[in-house]
C-alpha cells in the first residue's frame, strides 16, 4: 500500500501543517504543568527521589526511612538529577522528565517509522501517540515512570525487529538486553517479561526458535545479569536482599488472576478491549479497518506491520487477562497498533471505506463540538475563574473553528489537522479546565494543609506514628518543605518530638495534639501531637 504523491500545492500546506504541530507542543503540554496536586504514585517517585538526596544513599530507596522495596531506583534517579539542575522540587520540575520522555518517545517513533514508511506515515505515527487521549490528558503530565519505562521497552521492540532483519544476532541480544537490564532497574520484572515474550513469540513466528539457544543469546543474557546483578552486589552492601526479590514478584503479579480470582479475570477479559478502545481515542477508532475478509493477507504484505502486531498481541495477553490494568501499562504497545492503523487507512483512504468514512465524519463531529465548546467560558461562571478567559476563549473558538474549516477543505491532509485540533483542545483544557479542576479538588487543601503543617513545626523533631500510614502524596509536601526525612517510631518514643497520628488506627494513643492536615483519600484528617509519656501511649 503507498502513500499518494500530492501536488506542490498540498505539499506546502502539509509543511505548514507539519510546523503548526510543532509549535503547538510547548504550550500543549507545558501550560500548568505543574498546578495540580500530585497524586499518589507521583508522590512515590518524588519522595524516594527527595529521601535519596537527604539521605546521601543513591542506592537503596527509603520512604519514610524505612526501605522501599516495590521499584528499582533508575527513575528515581532521573528525577533527582532533574531537581538538582532545576534547584527547586516541585510539581513542575518532577512532570518536566514525563514531557521530555514524551517527546523523545515520540521522536524514536518518527525514527524507526521512517525506515518503513513516508515522512508524513512516520509524523502521524509520532503525533498518534502524543495525541491519543490515555496520553494527552493524563500520562504526558504525570510524574511517573510509565512513559520512560514504555519508551525503553519500545525501543527493545525495534531493535529486535531491526536487528532480526539483518540476522545480526549479536546486536540484537546484547542491545535488547541492555534495554531489558534499564527497564528492570526502573521498573523490575515487567521488564523482563516484556523482552522474553517478544522474543520467544516472534524468534518462533520466524521459525528460527532454535537462535534462542545460541552464544549471542547467551552473551545478552549474561549482560543483563552483569548490569542488575552489579546494582544488587552494591545494593547488598547496604541492606539484606532477602525482601528485594519477593517483594518485587509480588509487584508483577498482585494484578493477576491468582490475586484476584476466576471469575473476576472472565469479566475483565470481556471488558478489558472496550476499556482500552476508550482511553485511547480517536485514533483507537480505526480498529475498524481490521473489519474485512482478507485482513491477514494485507498484513502480512509489510513485514513490519507483522512484527508490530505479533508483538502488540503477544504481550497484550498478560494485561488482558489480568483484572487490575491501568492503561499507562500499555504506552509500550501503542505505537504498535497505531503502525497497523496507519498501513490499513492508506488503503482504506483510497477506497473510500465506509470505515473511512464513518471515522472521518465522526472527527468532523468532534471538530464542531470543540469548536462551539471552545465559547464555553464566555458564558460558564466557573470556568471565567483564569486570566483573560475571554480573550483566550474567542482565540480558542476562532482557532477550532478555522481548523474545522481546514479540516472540511484538506480532505487529503485530515489526520494532521486533526492532530492540530487535538493539541488546540489540551491547550484550552491547560487554561480552562485545570485551574477550575485545582480550585475544586479536595486534593490542592491536602497540599496547602500539609505544607502549613510543615512549616508550622519545621524546628520541631518529627515522626510517624507507628504503622499511620501517611499517604504518599502529604509524605512528600512534609518531606519536601520541612528539607529533612520524616521517619517511623515504633518504640523508645521521645516524649520531646512531634507525631503525625491517625486517630482512627490508634484511638487508645494519649497525646497532646499540635496540629493536623488533610488526607485526599477517604477525606481523613490526621493529627500532629506530642505523646504525653511512655507509659500512656495505648498499645496497639
Amino acid at each position: 500500500m503507498g502513500i499518494t504523491i500530492l501536488n506542490t500545492r498540498t505539499l506546502t500546506y502539509r509543511h505548514w501543517l507539519y510546523l503548526a504541530a510543532l509549535a503547538l507542543l510547548a504550550p500543549a503540554l507545558l501550560l500548568n504543568l505543574g498546578l495540580m496536586t500530585f497524586i499518589d504514585d507521583e508522590g512515590i517517585r518524588s519522595l524516594v527521589a527527595l529521601e535519596m538526596k537527604f539521605s546521601g544513599n543513591f542506592i537503596t530507596p527509603t520512604i519514610h526511612g524505612a526501605y522501599y522495596y516495590n521499584k528499582p531506583p533508575l527513575y528515581n534517579w532521573i528525577l533527582l538529577a532533574f531537581f538538582e539542575l532545576a534547584g527547586r522540587v516541585n510539581e513542575f520540575t518532577a512532570r518536566i522528565p514525563t514531557v521530555l520522555c514524551t517527546l523523545g518517545y515520540a521522536a524514536t517513533i518518527f525514527y524507526f517509522s521512517r525506515k518503513h514508511f513516508d515522512t508524513k506515515t512516520a509524523f502521524l505515527n509520532a503525533f498518534f501517540y502524543i495525541t491519543c487521549g490515555r496520553v494527552l490528558f493524563w500520562d504526558s503530565m504525570l510524574a511517573l515512570i510509565d512513559t520512560c519505562f514504555s519508551w525503553v521497552v519500545f525501543t527493545s521492540f525495534m531493535v529486535i525487529y531491526h536487528q532480526f532483519q539483518k540476522e545480526n544476532w549479536l546486536k540484537l541480544f546484547l542491545f535488547s538486553y541492555l534495554l531489558a537490564a534499564t527497564g528492570f532497574l526502573m521498573k523490575g520484572l515487567p521488564a523482563v517479561v516484556f523482552q522474553g515474550t517478544t522474543l520467544l513469540v516472534y524468534f518462533a513466528y520466524r521459525r528460527r526458535f532454535l537462535k534462542l539457544f545460541s552464544w549471542q543469546h547467551v552473551l545478552g543474557g549474561l549482560l543483563f545479569l552483569a548490569i542488575v546483578g552489579g546494582y544488587y552486589l552494591v545494593y547488598h552492601q547496604y541492606n539484606s536482599l532477602e525482601n528485594v526479590f519477593t517483594t518485587l514478584f509480588r509487584e508483577s503479579s498482585k494484578r493477576t488472576v491468582t490475586h484476584y480470582g476466576l471469575w473476576e479475570t472472565i469479566g475483565h477479559f470481556f471488558t478489558f478491549p472496550f476499556e482500552m478502545l476508550y482511553h485511547f481515542l480517536p485514533w483507537s477508532l480505526m480498529i475498524l479497518y481490521f473489519i474485512r475478509k482478507d485482513i491477514l493477507a494485507v498484513i502480512k504484505k509489510n513485514s513490519f506491520v507483522s512484527f508490530s502486531l505479533i508483538a502488540f498481541l503477544a504481550n497484550i495477553l498478560v494485561y488482558w487477562t489480568s483484572p487490575e490494568v491501568y492503561p499507562r501499562y500499555l504506552l509500550m504497545l501503542a505505537p504498535l497498533i497505531f503502525t497497523a492503523y496507519l498501513y490499513l487507512h492508506a488503503d482504506n483512504e483510497e477506497r473510500q471505506s465506509w470505515q473511512y468514512r464513518l471515522i472521518s465524519w465522526f472527527m468532523l463531529a468532534f471538530c464542531l463540538v470543540s469548536a462551539i465548546g471552545a465559547f464555553a467560558p464566555l458564558f460558564v461562571e466557573r470556568l471565567q475563574v483564569a486570566p483573560y478567559a475571554s480573550i483566550k476563549s474567542l482565540a480558542l473558538g476562532l482557532g477550532m473553528a478555522f481548523l474545522t474549516y481546514l479540516y472540511w477543505r484538506l480532505k487529503a491532509e485530515r489526520l494532521l489537522v486533526m492532530i492540530l485540533v487535538l493539541l488546540v483542545f489540551r491547550i484550552g483544557f491547560n487554561w480552562f479546565i485545570l485551574p477550575d479542576r485545582n480550585a475544586h479538588d479536595f486534593g490542592d487543601e491536602c497540599r496547602q494543609s500539609t505544607i502549613q503543617a510543615a512549616r508550622q513545626f519545621k524546628e520541631e523533631k518529627l515522626f510517624v506514628y507507628k504503622d499511620t500510614e501517611v499517604q504518599t502524596t502529604n509524605s512528600f509536601y512534609l518531606t519536601n518543605e520541612r528539607g529533612a526525612i520524616v521517619p517511623r517510631r515504633y518504640d523508645n518514643f521521645d516524649t520531646t518530638a512531634l507525631y503525625i497520628i491517625s486517630p482512627g488506627d490508634y484511638p487508645d494513643a494519649e497525646y497532646e495534639k499540635w496540629g493536623d492536615f488533610r488526607l485526599r483519600h477517604d477525606t481523613l484528617t490526621y493529627d500532629i501531637g506530642r505523646l504525653k509519656g511512655p507509659g500512656s501511649v495505648g498499645q496497639q
